[in-house]
């Protein structure tokens, strides 16, 4: 029996990076926040970080990860728009706009033990 990470790592992942680039303009719109300038380049603490000044950078490991946690980052990302804290009003959305957002966080934090 394969574990969930390897059954996690089997999912889709993206094309380039145009196709992680279009993901965010499309999560953008659907959440109603204008759509930052994206930015990728290695990182070693995190997935992603949003500037005040509209600047999503995200790690380059997400390209080979399933969409659907990258999904989770970006969405996570963008969310801290609408409200810069992880308290009720963040998790609100987060369910709001990904409703299975805490799997995919457990999921997401089974790859960064490796990464990290």
């Amino acid at each position: 029996m394969r574990s969930a990470a390897a059954k996690i790592a089997e999912a889709p992942g993206w094309q380039d990076p145009e196709e992680l680039r279009w993901a965010v303009r499309h999560w953008a719109a659907r959440i109603g926040v204008k759509a930052p300038r994206v930015q990728l380049r290695e990182m070693r603490r995190k997935w992603a970080s949003i500037s005040g000044v509209g600047r999503l950078t995200l790690d380059a490991t997400l390209l080979g990860l399933p969409k659907e946690l990258g999904e989770f980052v970006i969405v996570h990302e963008l969310v801290h728009i609408l409200a810069p804290n992880h308290g009720k009003v963040f998790k609100s959305f987060m369910l709001a706009y990904l409703p299975d957002w805490e799997r995919r966080e457990q999921q997401l934090r089974e790859f960064a033990h490796a990464k990290f």
